[in-house]
């Protein structure tokens, strides 16, 4: 297998019987699902979309996400996801910066988009999913009317970009990694040698397409699989514990605050869910009090796991047939290589701390227009992930701070991670994020962002005391603010910088 579109046509050989897709009550087959993608591959043919051009997908989680993404690189062409949330300014930084030439969306958006598409030289055509207006785009019925359901010939090399995917910036301007179809499928490849499961399998896809971590464990893993995915477009708890129930899910994949959200849940007990075999959790720090929460009311372990944009993006993951370690992110999956260096790129031994760094043929090849950041992060044959870590001496891994969000405090290390778990142990505290504050006498000191639990009150001074009696005086917060929320990302990472600028 070359392209990442022949996951569709191989699975349709083995299970063409096979729900694909459960959405709004709808059952949809992989045939249908490898039918539809090639008419959208066709439908993008006829507007003149070629190998290695970009196209946008502006949409919300749907079938019609998924038949776009694969009809995309069906053409040879580059998939560029994005948020429907951000703002127009946001849009147009992404949109510029990959050159994007066709654009999927929804009609919601179009007033939005309206407001950039004069300064976009680049795109041509805007396709909306649903019915629009003729003056402004193209409807997706119209652009596949009376196109072939049959594959189109066109041969893709292994290193042909795949999908371009702006990582979330937490600190900044987001940059686009550039992910070839080798990449994709060698990442599908090892979460299925990972992942315990088969086609009888149902997933659950609640976390945004657009991310690369849904992409590939809630959508390209479980087709690799011949498994179901049942769709949803918001995270709604109660809900969600519905969706499990009515379509029987068995793996559910999450990232750390629907988890916390869902071990806050009164009487999850009317639901039937003892359909799960085994949670998984990414995409942003899992708290071994929400694992430990969560499995008092739910009849599934979580397995923590971790990897970066630029890795596909999975690198490690608690063996779901093995030996967990809460607070871990695992042992790196088949076909991958991780390790912890110094300043200098040596090698560590196990217990100490240094940056994580990962190689294998999931890497990305480099980020769009961005040849010294590329340089950068590419050294040495090794992706350095920027997560400060260390490695256990049995090869689990451990993520203790990112390196941006290191705090050196009179010459001292303090890892925010290591401040913000103590900060959510507090009995009225839901949240808590740790930043560094410039400082004349010691260069910075820590600062924090809380967010209660509902319905507390907690004041500055009583946290700022429960620091005192668990962190050495150093690590303790000079000063913490109480929030109503914590800015986030789709996958829920705290986005630092954001309050690193109100700090």
């Amino acid at each position: 297998m070359e392209m990442v579109s022949e996951i569709l046509a191989s699975t349709v050989q083995k299970y063409p019987d096979n729900t694909a897709i459960i959405y709004e009550n709808r059952y949809i087959g992989y045939k249908e699902v490898e039918k539809t993608a090639n008419q959208y591959a066709h439908g993008l043919i006829s507007l003149g979309i070629k190998e290695g051009e970009m196209v946008g997908l502006l949409t919300s989680n749907s079938p019609e996400f998924i038949y776009a993404y694969f009809g995309v690189l069906k053409t040879g062409a580059t998939v560029v996801p994005m948020n429907p949330l951000l703002s127009g300014d946001e849009l147009f930084y992404m949109m510029n910066d990959s050159k994007i030439k066709v654009l999927f969306t929804l009609p919601s958006l179009l007033p939005v988009l309206q407001k950039i598409t004069s300064r976009l030289e680049n795109l041509k055509h805007i396709i909306t999913i649903g019915e629009v207006k003729p003056e402004f785009g193209i409807s997706i019925s119209s652009l596949i009317q009376n196109k072939q359901n049959t594959p189109p010939k066109i041969k893709v090399h292994q290193d042909t970009t795949a999908v371009c995917i702006y990582t979330s910036g937490t600190t900044g301007y987001p940059k686009g990694a550039l992910l070839t179809h080798r990449n994709l499928l060698s990442n599908v490849n090892s979460l299925v040698k990972v992942f315990p499961a088969t086609s009888d399998d149902v997933f659950s896809c609640i976390l945004p397409l657009f991310h690369a971590y849904s992409a590939m464990a809630s959508m390209l893993a479980p087709f690799a699989l011949g498994a179901g995915i049942v769709i949803d477009n918001k995270f709604i708890p109660r809900k969600c514990l519905q969706m499990i129930q009515d379509f029987r899910i068995t793996i559910f994949i999450g990232v750390p605050a629907i988890y916390a959200a869902l071990s806050r849940i009164k009487n999850p007990g009317e639901f039937d869910l003892n359909s799960l075999r085994f949670c998984v959790s990414g995409g942003a720090p899992l708290s071994p009090e929400i694992v430990t929460q969560f499995e008092k009311m739910y009849p599934a372990k979580i397995y923590e796991g971790d990897g970066p944009t630029e890795c596909s993006p999975v690198t490690s993951v608690n063996p779901i047939s093995g030996k967990r370690k809460l607070g871990s992110i695992g042992l790196p999956i088949p076909d991958v290589e991780m390790k912890i260096v110094d300043e200098n790129d040596n090698e560590l031994p196990p217990g100490e701390v240094g940056e994580i760094v990962v190689r294998g043929p999931n890497v990305m090849k480099g980020y769009l227009n961005q040849p010294e950041a590329t340089k950068e992060s590419l050294r040495n044959g090794w992706f350095h992930t920027g997560d400060i870590g260390k490695m256990d001496e049995e090869g689990y891994f451990y993520i203790l701070d990112r390196k941006k969000d290191l705090i050196i405090v009179g010459g001292l290390n303090v890892y925010s991670q290591e401040v913000e778990k103590v900060l959510i142990s507090h009995p009225k505290v839901s949240e808590g994020a740790v930043t560094g504050k410039p400082d004349r006498l010691r260069g910075e000191v820590p600062i924090a962002f809380v967010v209660p639990l509902e319905g507390e009150n907690v004041e500055p001074e009583e946290l700022i005391s429960f620091c005192r009696n668990h962190l050495a005086p150093y690590k303790v917060p000079r000063e913490i603010k109480i929030l109503e929320s914590l800015p986030k990302t789709a996958t829920g990472k705290v986005m630092k910088w954001k309050l690193k600028s109100n700090s």
